[in-house]
């Protein structure tokens, strides 16, 4: 009995420790995005018209759902220029999911049967709704950490630029360095103009620069150099933006996010 009394104790100190602040990361100009019970510093979903279910708190986690009304990304309330950010993520078992920075742009979706994910956000750019509607999902134009289970997702099989830890559909991970699936990742992202870093669990898996040919001709590959998607992210007029975790109808869970501002 007190071995298990220990047991209790000590994980709920661990979990205690969960999405606070040090001292020293007071000190170093460190700001705490999620307190662990509260959409504090958020959009919250459920007080939108109408309300979504995209995000909920559970376990001292902003939780992304699977199967919500709204298909959308939780979006600080916040804007960011140059910063670095903090923050432990876990997939659910051949789940997908990510989070977006330097966000240009991001627009209702509707997704008719037998249509091209391309094609109905070029349809929904001619057609643009202005207004919450009754259903549909979100889609976010900027550039993503992707977050995904590298083995149970076809995706995540595919790798290269689709595998945790990429500049999602633009630059690859060095090294596959994701934890098992079910696990928590610890990872940095770091944004100074237009150089990006990306950390998974003490590695730095991507070292990219946003303004470089490598971002036009992936844009280019996927929408097409005509495209509004494409001139957004060549482009990049928007440079001080919100950062969003994404829904991508699979569970997944978010703690720690802290950041700071770069000169």
């Amino acid at each position: 009995m007190r071995t298990l009394c220990a047991i209790l104790l000590f994980a709920s100190a661990a979990a205690a420790q969960h999405n606070q602040l040090t001292q020293k990361e007071k000190a170093e100009g460190w700001t705490l995005l999620f307190d662990g019970k509260s959409f504090d510093g958020w959009e919250d979903p459920t007080r939108k018209t109408p309300p979504g279910d995209s995000f909920v708190i559970a376990d001292g986690c902003l939780m992304a759902t699977r199967k919500p009304r709204f298909n959308e990304d939780l979006f600080t309330r916040e804007r960011f220029e140059n910063f670095e950010l903090v923050f432990d993520w876990r997939i659910s078992e051949a789940g997908n999911s990510g989070v977006k920075y330097r966000i240009q742009d991001h627009l209702w979706v509707d997704d008719p049967p037998g249509t091209k994910f391309e094609d109905q956000v070029a349809l929904a750019y001619k057609n643009r709704v202005t207004k919450r509607p009754e259903k549909g999902h979100d889609y976010v134009v900027g550039f993503e950490y992707q977050c995904i289970d590298d083995e149970g997702h076809p995706d995540g099989r595919r790798g290269g630029s689709h595998g945790s830890g990429a500049l999602y559909d633009t630059v690859a991970p060095v090294t596959r360095a994701a934890k098992p699936v079910g696990e928590f990742n610890s990872s940095r992202l770091l944004v100074n103009g237009s150089h990006v870093e990306h950390w998974l669990n003490g590695v730095k898996v991507v070292d990219a620069d946003l303004s470089s040919s490598v971002v036009a001709l992936s844009a280019a590959k996927r929408w097409g150099p005509d495209s509004k998607v494409y001139e957004l992210l060549v482009k990049q007029p928007v440079k001080r933006g919100r950062i969003s975790l994404q829904n991508h109808n699979d569970d997944a869970w978010f703690r720690n996010l802290k950041i700071r501002t770069l000169r």
